[in-house]
C-alpha cells in the first residue's frame, strides 16, 4: 500500500504529465502504475523485480538515449544502487538538462540505536526476508550502515550532475514493515527528541 504522504510528495514534485519519468528501484511497480494512470510516460527499473511493468535492469545498464527523460524518481532505492558513482553518472546522462530529480530516502547516519530499538519493538516481521541482523539495536545499526550508502554519499555522487535542494527531514520508520497508523506516533517522538528524523526528501535539478 502506497503511503498517501509519499504519493503527495511525488506528485507535487514532478513536472506535469505527460512528462517522461524514470523510476529507479520500482519494486512491485505500484507507484509506476499510479503515475502511468495519472498520465505520465513511465519507464520503471529494478534489477530485483519480476513485476510486469518494471524492467529488471540496474540503473548502470539502462539502455535509453541521452537526455530522454524529463524527470527521475527514486523511492528508498539510491542507498542500494551499485556501483554508486557510475550509476549516478548514467542517471545524469539520461536526464535532460533542467530535468527534475525526486528522492525519498532514509538517512542511515541518523538511524541510531533509538530508532533501531523502536523499529524492532514495533515492526511486523516479514520472516527475515530483509536479511538484516536484528539480534539487537546496535547490530541492526551496524549492519545497515555497512551494507547501505549513507545519504551524504548519495548526495556527493549525484552532486556532479545535479543541483540538489536541502533535505526535508521527517519520519520514515512507520513505512518499514509497520502499520502506517504509527506515523503520528513517530512524528510525536521526533518532536519530543526521543527519535531521530530518519527520513529525507530531496528535489534536485539536472545541471
Amino acid at each position: 500500500m502506497l503511503d498517501p504522504g509519499l504519493l503527495s510528495f511525488v506528485l507535487e514534485s514532478l513536472p506535469t504529465p505527460p512528462s517522461r519519468v524514470l523510476e529507479i528501484g520500482a519494486g512491485d511497480g505500484e507507484l509506476a502504475g499510479v503515475l502511468a494512470a495519472t498520465g505520465y510516460e513511465v519507464v520503471a527499473i529494478d534489477p530485483g523485480t519480476s513485476a510486469e511493468n518494471v524492467q529488471p535492469v540496474p540503473l548502470l545498464e539502462l539502455d535509453e538515449p541521452a537526455g530522454s527523460f524529463d524527470c527521475a524518481l527514486a523511492v528508498l532505492s539510491m542507498h542500494h544502487v551499485e556501483p554508486l558513482a557510475a550509476s549516478c553518472r548514467r542517471l545524469g546522462e539520461v536526464l535532460r538538462t533542467g530535468g527534475v530529480l525526486v528522492l525519498d530516502e532514509i538517512d542511515f547516519a541518523r538511524f541510531d540505536e533509538r530508532a533501531a530499538g523502536w523499529w524492532l519493538d514495533h515492526h511486523q516481521s516479514d520472516g527475515g526476508r530483509h536479511g538484516h541482523d536484528t539480534s539487537s539495536p546496535a547490530a541492526l545499526v551496524a549492519d545497515l550502515r555497512h551494507h547501505c550508502h549513507l545519504l551524504s554519499e548519495v548526495q556527493a555522487a549525484l552532486g556532479e550532475w545535479f543541483e540538489l535542494g536541502t533535505p526535508v527531514r521527517g519520519p520514515y520508520l512507520y513505512r518499514w514493515e509497520m502499520p502506517l497508523e504509527l506515523r503520528e506516533t513517530e512524528l510525536e517522538l521526533i518532536a519530543s527528541g526521543e527519535l531521530p528524523a530518519t527520513g529525507a526528501r530531496i528535489v534536485g535539478t539536472r545541471r
